[in-house]
């Protein structure tokens, strides 16, 4: 009898551990259906594609609340007043691959920084910039040389294409 109360105290201890970890990842409630991050869920095989918008990317967490599906976005960089509109074009793009891949169209997603989760709905607004965003990398990707868009020496230094960047800063 003695082991079965500890086995229930253990699994009750289990239980308010595992809500704790999913509150310091900014995750909400329901089920993860996958991850990037290699600590909660299965990774991701593959990641989700759009072949007509020609876009493909893995969330860092799909999250099935009921039958929605929301994407997260975890960043690891000190919390801004407001999201960082890279991150936003990012989620948005999450979001229209979400909606290609799993039919479902997400009301919103979510971008975690460190103590702090913005929810970002998916407006039609958003749709459009973002699309036109798509439509605007790809036109400039046809370009012979496109510069760089920066002076910051530590996004070289973090960029994963600094090896064979002939505009890297040194």
């Amino acid at each position: 009898m003695t082991w079965v109360i500890f086995f229930l105290i253990l699994a009750a201890g289990l239980w308010l551990l595992s809500i704790w970890l999913r509150r310091q990842a900014g995750l909400p409630g329901g089920e993860i259906i996958s991850s990037d991050m290699h600590m909660w869920g299965s990774p991701v095989e593959k990641p989700l594609f759009d072949g007509s918008l020609g876009i493909t990317g893995k969330p860092d967490y799909l999250i099935q609340k009921g039958s929605e599906i929301i994407p997260v976005e975890v960043k690891s960089t000190r919390p801004p007043r407001a999201p960082y509109d890279a991150h936003i074009f990012q989620l948005s793009l999450y979001c229209l691959l979400v909606e290609k891949v799993y039919q479902r169209t997400p009301a919103y997603g979510l971008i975690y920084y460190p103590g702090r989760t913005f929810s970002i709905p998916f407006s039609n607004e958003l749709r459009e910039s973002t699309l036109n965003l798509v439509s605007e990398m790809h036109r400039q990707e046809t370009g012979k040389n496109i510069p760089r868009s920066h002076n910051d020496i530590w996004k070289c230094a973090c960029c994963g294409y600094k090896d064979v960047c002939d505009q890297k800063i040194t």
